[in-house]
């Protein structure tokens, strides 16, 4: 069932459709997620959309702004509300978690002290911007993506501060890593020539073309000269790599 909350015409009623195909989750990204969750009995999800990792074995409520990205859950719990305003009572989840969604959120600093308010326990995974190593689709070839997400991601130290965390866990993105964010195709160059696959990012799909075509066209052309496997030839060597991804747990 579909309950309401606040909130105006969320940015994945526009971007969200079909969503559920492109991102499904990754098991060794889920794995970590549900020991991060421990033993929790209920769970809330906030900014859940299509439903991706969240743990099969808990009562979960799935909170959405978009109807677009509710109408993919899976769930029978489902509530359309924002993150700076839980309609829920103070403690009312074990766990509350929140995966690849706090840089959407309009007041971060409203939603952490509502993730506490509600929850005992709180998992964040997050992307943090001060990391040292960038996708090379960032630096070389669209570089106004760098500059979105250096704008909408708070730092580490931000959210950790905020939750009072006590534990950072480093999430390395595998070469075969199947949920389609964008750090997922650093090893896999031509996934980015697949209009699709960047509909499925945010960063992606909220950008103009004309900040983007140029530099997938670029890349188009370096993957068929050569040029892109010479210059990162020592990525196709590693069966992981660190871009920043943290799983943030406090409580």
């Amino acid at each position: 069932m579909i309950t309401s909350g606040p909130g105006g015409v969320p940015k994945y009623d526009k971007i969200g459709s079909g969503y559920a195909s492109r991102r499904r989750a990754d098991p060794r990204l889920g794995t970590m997620i549900r020991e991060a969750i421990g033993s929790a009995s209920s769970v809330l999800n906030i900014g859940a959309g299509a439903g991706s990792y969240e743990p099969s074995d808990c009562q979960v409520v799935a909170l959405e702004p978009s109807d677009v990205m509710l109408n993919q859950h899976p769930g029978h719990r489902r509530v359309r509300g924002v993150a700076e305003y839980l309609p829920f009572r103070d403690e009312a989840f074990d766990v509350a978690m929140a995966i690849l969604t706090v840089h959407h959120w309009s007041d971060l600093s409203a939603g952490l002290v509502e993730m506490r308010r509600v929850s005992g326990r709180q998992v964040v995974f997050t992307w943090d911007p001060d990391h040292a190593r960038k996708l090379w689709i960032t630096t070389d070839y669209i570089p106004a993506i760098d500059e979105l997400e250096s704008s909408r991601f708070a730092t580490l130290k931000r959210i950790v501060d905020a939750l009072d965390a006590h534990t950072v866990v480093p999430f390395e993105i595998p070469h075969d890593f199947i949920d389609g964010f964008q750090g997922a195709f650093w090893r896999r160059p031509e996934m980015f020539l697949d209009p699709e696959v960047r509909a499925a990012s945010s960063t992606f799909a909220s950008l103009p073309p004309e900040l983007v075509e140029p530099g997938i066209e670029q890349l188009r052309h370096d993957l068929q000269t050569g040029k892109w496997h010479a210059t990162y030839a020592e990525l196709l060597g590693q069966d992981s790599a660190d871009l920043g991804h943290r799983i943030v747990i406090a409580g």
